[in-house]
């Protein structure tokens, strides 16, 4: 397994910013904070899979072909090569842990189909 992330190193986002909380034998977590309307982009990863466990507020969360709500308490679980995006739709802001696991966690491992703030 390659993780390319270190304990505490944190990131800033045009959607807001994460920090890793953990490194785990075999995965990280992360806490994950969305600012108000703004969004994830529409995105996939080869080699991890995610859960999200949200923390604070209430998302929109696209799995597959699916949309959901999701809040305080609700998670879900995203498997390897499944697209995904979490949205925050409110004025307030969301927060959520997310464990992630596999072969490879590292920024590289990002396929983007959509996303507002036009990254590659």
């Amino acid at each position: 397994m390659s993780i390319a992330y270190k304990q505490n190193e944190k990131g800033v986002r045009p959607w807001g910013t994460w920090e890793v909380l953990a490194i785990l034998e075999k995965g990280i977590v992360k806490r994950i904070s969305v600012l108000p309307h703004s969004s994830l982009s529409l995105q996939l990863h080869h080699h991890r899979q995610e859960h999200w466990y949200i923390t604070l507020g209430t998302a929109q969360v696209t799995l597959g072909e699916e949309k959901r709500i999701l809040s305080f308490g609700e998670s879900v679980d995203i498997p390897k090569e499944t697209k995904h995006r979490i949205e925050n739709l409110t004025d307030n802001p969301v927060e959520f842990i997310e464990i992630q696991t596999g072969e490879i966690l590292d920024e590289n491992d990002i396929v983007r189909f959509e996303d507002i703030y036009n990254r590659v």
